[in-house]
């Protein structure tokens, strides 16, 4: 059993990661935001997954054993913030939507002396209000508890460009279960339908596959849409530019 380390402080500060590089299963007394200056990052606890390319930053609730996987050269920027600062109101992770002024905060503060001057402290407040006006973005993969969904998601994570219904899934992985027991599962347990997981699933690989330079129409294949405009399309609905325009959000 993996022993999860125990850091009271969640520090501010800004570390590089190389691409797939990540942070063993921690937990920190306070809050804290981890934002990719560059890359791609991720969180993972029990509960799932949460991804953030550039223009999003991660939420980690006070508490929260979760690990970090690094997607691409990664800036991470981690911001730590005591449990009575919690400007989103939230008990559990999220991904929050970054627009340029909080990512010149977000950067300007990490790199910024711990010094408690005034100005330090005037830098903080802009920066909580603009998180507080921060709409929260769907961009959890939640991970399934049920043996006979796990058994189903296990394939798709294997080959998220896998285009079995769920009746041919679940006969291939063995989960004994039909169409009708599967999809009440994916809405009960998951939050979601089939169709809206797999699409979530889809779009969390897309982001790991463009932030290591896979070309637009392999990460499309790779990911299972039918063609590199039905791949656009949907990636421009999610993050709000197209995945050709997705390298050029990095500094």
């Amino acid at each position: 059993m993996q022993k999860i380390r125990h850091t009271p402080r969640a520090a501010t500060s800004i570390r590089e990661l190389d691409t797939d590089v990540g942070i063993d299963p921690h937990r920190h007394d306070d809050h804290q935001i981890a934002y990719a200056g560059s890359g791609v990052l991720s969180i993972t606890t029990d509960a799932g997954t949460w991804v953030a390319p550039t223009t999003r930053a991660l939420w980690i609730p006070a508490g929260t054993v979760h690990e970090h996987r690094a997607y691409g050269r990664t800036d991470l920027h981690s911001v730590g913030l005591p449990t009575h600062l919690n400007p989103l109101s939230l008990d559990t992770p999220a991904v929050i939507a970054v627009g340029p002024l909080l990512r010149e905060l977000i950067l300007a503060y990490t790199r910024a002396p711990e010094d408690g001057s005034p100005q330090r402290r005037r830098m903080l407040a802009v920066l909580l209000d603009q998180l507080r006006a921060s709409p929260l973005q769907p961009l959890h993969l939640p991970a399934p508890a049920d043996p006979r969904l796990a058994a189903v998601c296990a394939l798709l994570h294997a080959d998220p460009a896998d285009s079995r219904g769920l009746a041919a899934l679940s006969a291939a992985a063995g989960a004994g279960a039909g169409e009708r027991t599967l999809s009440r599962l994916f809405r009960a347990e998951l939050g979601m339908t089939f169709p809206q997981w797999r699409t979530q699933l889809r779009l969390h690989q897309a982001l790991r596959l463009l932030a290591v330079g896979t070309p637009v129409t392999a990460v499309a294949h790779r990911c299972g849409w039918s063609s590199a405009s039905a791949f656009i399309d949907v990636f421009r609905r999610a993050f709000g530019h197209t995945p050709g325009a997705h390298p050029r959000q990095l500094p």
